[in-house]
C-alpha cells in the first residue's frame, strides 16, 4: 500500500533517532494578531512550533559542482558558530564514502565555494577517511582544528539521493538513515566501482532540484515543569479550542488553535502527559535528599484565585504547588533545586488544613475543578487545576500526605506506661 493511500491523521508519529516525536498542523497568534499555521511537534522534553522555509541554493549550487570527477584539496577555516557548515552522510559500515549531505548557507563549506552536496571526503588534513565508519568521520572532522584541508571527490550519482533526503519532511541529522536507500541503488553503486559518471543530473544541481523547503523552529518549549493552560491567563475564561504552554525558561508558544475540539483534547493529554511524567522524574531526584517521612508526594501547578476589592471580577494567578511530608506549599516559581523548596509562599501543616474539592454548583465563577484548602488561622485558599485527573491526582496525594502525618504525629507522640 503506497503512503497516499492512507488517510493522514492530525497528529502524525515518527520515531526519530529512537525517540517518539509527534507533530500536527495547528494555527498560533498572540492573542491578537491573526493566527499563522505552524508544525507543532512534541518529543518527550520539548514543545517546538516550526515554520516551513524555502531555502534558496547555496552560492556553491548555484556554481554547480565540477564536471569531472578528479580530487580536489579545499581549506575551509572553522566559524564558531557552526563549525564547518556541512552534514555529512555514508561511511564504512554502509560501503560507501563519506559524503557530503548538505552545505549550510553563508557557513564556512558555502562560504569557499569549492564545496558540493555530493562531494565524498576521501583525507581530511592529509589523511584517508575512506575506510572510517560514520561516526568517526563526524569525531575526525569536529577535532580537526580551525584551519582543515579537505581532499573532495565529486560523485555527481549521488546527488540525486542526498538532495531527495533534503527535501523530505524531517530535519537534517549527522545519521545514517538514507545510506541503506543509497547503496541499494545499483546506478549509484556501478558509477562508484566502475568510476563511470551517471547522467542523471549534469546540469548544476541549482536546477536539477526544486529549492530545498524544511521546518525551521520558531520556538521551543522545555516541558520540565511547564505550565500548560486553556483559560485565558489570570482569568476564568476558556479559550475555545486553543491552549497555551509556557515554559521554566520563560518561553512561550503563544496561543495554539486547533481546528477541532478532538485535536485540541488528543494534543492536551499528550503534552499533559510528558510534562507529569517529566515532572514525576524529577520529584523521585529531589527525593533521594528526603527520609520516607519527608519525601514529596505531589508536584505541579494550579491557579489561585485572588479576589480583589477593587474589582467587581476574581482573576488568577498561577502557583506550583508542592505536598512535601506533612506540609503543603505554594510557590510563585517552581523550585529548581533542593534548596529552592525552603522558599515557599505559604506553607501549612497538612494536618491542620482542611482540603474540600468544590462541588460544580458551588464555584464561584467559570473555573473548573476547584479545591479549597483551609488552614487555621488564615483564609482560605481557592484553587483551580486544569482537569479532573489533574484534582484526583491531588486529592490521592493529599490523602497519602494525611496517613504520613498521623504516622508521624503518633511515633512523636509520648508514651504513657502503666505499672
Amino acid at each position: 500500500m503506497k503512503l497516499s493511500d492512507t488517510m493522514a491523521t492530525p497528529i502524525e508519529e515518527k520515531l526519530d533517532q529512537n525517540l517518539k516525536v509527534r507533530s500536527g498542523m495547528v494555527h498560533v497568534s498572540d492573542g491578537k494578531c491573526r493566527p499563522e499555521p505552524l508544525r507543532l511537534s512534541l518529543t518527550m522534553e520539548l514543545l517546538t512550533l516550526q515554520k516551513l522555509e524555502i531555502v534558496t541554493p547555496t552560492s556553491s549550487q548555484l556554481n554547480g559542482p565540477p564536471m569531472e570527477s578528479k580530487e580536489r584539496m579545499v581549506q575551509i577555516t572553522r566559524q564558531k558558530q557552526g563549525g564547518l557548515g556541512l552534514s555529512i552522510k555514508g561511511g564504512a559500515e554502509h560501503k560507501l564514502p563519506i559524503l557530503i549531505s548538505r552545505i549550510y548557507k553563508d557557513q564556512a563549506a558555502d562560504i569557499t565555494g569549492q564545496l558540493f552536496v555530493g562531494d565524498a571526503i576521501i583525507k581530511v588534513n592529509g589523511e584517508y577517511i575512506t575506510a572510517c565508519p560514520h561516526d568517526d568521520a563526524v569525531n575526525i572532522l569536529r577535532n580537526a582544528g580551525d584551519i582543515v584541508v579537505l581532499t573532495v571527490k565529486h560523485y555527481r550519482a549521488a546527488t540525486p539521493f542526498l538532495q531527495k533526503q533534503l527535501t523530505k519532511d524531517t530535519p537534517d541529522s549527522d545519521n545514517d538513515v538514507t545510506c541503506a536507500e543509497l547503496k541499494a541503488d545499483e546506478g549509484y553503486k556501478s558509477s562508484v566501482n566502475s568510476g563511470t559518471i551517471s547522467r542523471s543530473c549534469s546540469r548544476p544541481m541549482s536546477i536539477c532540484s526544486e529549492p530545498e523547503k524544511r521546518w525551521a523552529d520558531v520556538v521551543a518549549v522545555p516541558l520540565m515543569m511547564a505550565y500548560v493552560t486553556r483559560y485565558i491567563y489570570g482569568t476564568d475564561k476558556l479559550r475555545p479550542n486553543a491552549f497555551e504552554v509556557r515554559g521554566l525558561n520563560g518561553l512561550s508558544t503563544g496561543v495554539i488553535h486547533c481546528d477541532e475540539l478532538a485535536i485540541l483534547s488528543q494534543w492536551l493529554k499528550l503534552i499533559t502527559d510528558n510534562v507529569v511524567g517529566l515532572t514525576h522524574l524529577q520529584m523521585k531526584l529531589y527525593n533521594r535528599n528526603f527520609a520516607v517521612g519527608e519525601r514529596i508526594e505531589y508536584m505541579g501547578w494550579v491557579n489561585e484565585g485572588v479576589i480583589n476589592n477593587n474589582i467587581s471580577w476574581q482573576s488568577y494567578k498561577p502557583r506550583f504547588l508542592l505536598l512535601k511530608g506533612t506540609e503543603v506549599m505554594l510557590f510563585e516559581t517552581p523550585p529548581l533545586n533542593v534548596a529552592g523548596i525552603s522558599k515557599a509562599l505559604v506553607v501549612y501543616k497538612v494536618y491542620q488544613t482542611m482540603f474540600r474539592i468544590v462541588k460544580e454548583s458551588e464555584t464561584v465563577d467559570s473555573r473548573q475543578h476547584c479545591f479549597l484548602l483551609q488552614s487555621s488561622g488564615h483564609e482560605p485558599r481557592y484553587l483551580s487545576v486544569e482537569t479532573r485527573q489533574e484534582l484526583l491526582r491531588i486529592e490521592n496525594s493529599w490523602n497519602a500526605a494525611i496517613v504520613t502525618s498521623v504516622i508521624k504525629l503518633g511515633v512523636s507522640m509520648p508514651h504513657t506506661h502503666t505499672h
